[in-house]
């Protein structure tokens, strides 16, 4: 069934409280959504609603498919938007994801005539054409037909090509949706069973991790997911919440969804919770995962999780203050480089999506303390991750982090050292490890930021030395 024209006009109110200068020029849609007509229908005169598309490269290259017809089987405008690529540029919906700046909007809305059509009866008449943008989900471009990569300078409408390049388009997908994986750190994880739904809600009828997709309104992706708990569980309260991998689901039109995957513990009854969305919560071992309906994606991310807290195959558990032996439990110490520019932007280098931890997340240049003094440990850190050189004289503690939220490890004080001064620029010299290093302003930090680096760059900015996440 094609789109409403109650959603419809949802959409259009949406764009316009993001563009309040062209409700005069959609005056004639919002006249055509306020009587019993379908704006969907190619029969429908004067005008009509028309669904195209931008496609952005990692080289900013624009492929653009012009607006077509919405067919009965549009479920949605983004829906419409996704087949007339499949159509006219033969690119599959997998193949795509949604740009991080514009989500599933419209980033325009174009008002043009279209001439008559006498060999298909069609006389003149008007198209409203609401453009989506999508990105390339991998690296190398699939073959296109009937359509041609421009740049963006070329993009022949006015009113596109600047809202494309007022966007900042990069063609780089990011994280659209946030789940976090709940586990109550003796083998236990959390899953929440959807309705059975099927067309109309993700992952209809199976098990899958809370969570959901981005707004606009959200801040962050930990803001998206603390949002979408308070709607979907309200009482739920986790504990030591962090980012933990970056994987991908496939969206109910067939397009891929980068989700940024949170840790948390949490060791309640799910029954004396209020669920308000789907229909019920469980808790389950790994060994029952292959009796649920449950994707493969989640099953091995639940899988590798287990495997990093408990090695051996063995359930862990919390870790105790003190073990049978009457003996302490040790912290592990991580050293941590705090860089500021002339201008105060600090340095940060961006985790490969691979990584064992916080992969695809910004993060200080970082390592584990080994045999070797913390001053050490930073300076060897220093050159061998970014080709940077430190006198051990320009070196102060600038904070401590005292972070539990490995469920069945060491606690870990993270030790974060300022350079005064430093020789060289920063150069990714792992690449195994770090895709870039980047100077990010301290009002402007990323989205996707390890919670306790956040924390420490806020804790030396307000001139605090010691700082505690999960206890």
């Amino acid at each position: 069934m094609s789109p409403s024209s109650s959603t419809i006009r949802r959409t259009v109110e949406a764009y316009l409280g993001r563009h309040p200068d062209e409700r005069a020029a959609l005056a004639g849609l919002l006249a055509a959504l306020d009587r019993p007509l379908d704006v969907t229908a190619r029969t429908t005169l004067p005008g009509h609603v028309a669904c195209g598309a931008v496609v952005i490269d990692r080289h900013r290259r624009v492929l653009h498919v012009p607006g077509g017809h919405i067919e009965p089987d549009d479920r949605t405008l983004l829906a419409a938007a996704l087949r007339e690529v499949t159509e006219e540029a033969g690119i599959a919906p997998g193949a795509l994801c949604l740009a991080p700046q514009t989500l599933g909007s419209p980033i325009d809305v174009d008002v043009h005539d279209i001439d008559a059509t006498p060999s298909q009866g069609e006389p003149p008449h008007r198209h409203y054409d609401f453009r989506y943008v999508f990105y390339l989900a991998d690296e190398e471009p699939p073959p296109i037909t009937g359509a041609a990569w421009r740049t963006l300078a070329e993009v022949t409408s006015p009113s596109l090509r600047a809202k494309l390049l007022e966007a900042r388009l990069d063609g780089r997908p990011e994280p659209v949706n946030a789940s976090v994986l709940i586990h109550d750190g003796a083998g236990r994880y959390l899953l929440h069973l959807r309705d059975h739904a099927p067309g109309v809600i993700w992952q209809s009828g199976a098990f899958d991790l809370l969570g959901g997709g981005r707004t606009h309104g959200d801040p962050s992706l930990e803001g998206t997911l603390l949002r979408e708990l308070s709607e979907e569980v309200p009482d739920l309260r986790l504990e030591g919440l962090e980012p933990y991998a970056v994987g991908a689901a496939t969206s109910i039109d067939g397009l891929s969804v980068p989700i940024q995957v949170f840790v948390g513990r949490w060791r309640g009854d799910p029954d004396r919770l209020r669920l308000h969305e789907g229909v019920l919560l469980r808790w389950f071992t790994t060994d029952e995962l292959d009796r649920l309906r449950l994707s493969p994606e989640t099953r091995d991310l639940i899988r590798r999780h287990a495997a990093e807290i408990a090695p051996y195959g063995k359930p862990a558990t919390p870790a105790p203050p003190w073990d049978e032996g009457g003996r302490t439990v040790l912290n592990g110490i991580g050293v941590h480089l705090h860089l500021q520019d002339d201008a105060g932007n600090v340095l940060l280098g961006l985790r490969h999506p691979a990584s064992r931890y916080a992969g695809d997340t910004w993060h200080y240049l970082a390592g584990r303390c080994e045999q070797e003094s913390a001053t050490a440990c930073l300076i060897r850190e220093a050159w061998e991750e970014a080709g940077l050189v430190i006198d051990p004289a320009d070196v102060e503690l600038a904070h401590v982090v005292h972070v539990a939220n490995t469920p069945g490890g060491k606690p870990l004080m993270q030790l974060v050292f300022r350079a005064h001064r430093w020789k060289g620029s920063p150069e990714v010299r792992e690449p195994d490890k770090c895709l870039t290093w980047r100077w990010w302003p301290q009002q402007e930090l990323p989205d996707r930021l390890v919670p306790y680096t956040r924390t420490a760059i806020t804790g030396i900015a307000e001139g605090r030395v010691y700082s505690q996440l999960g206890w």
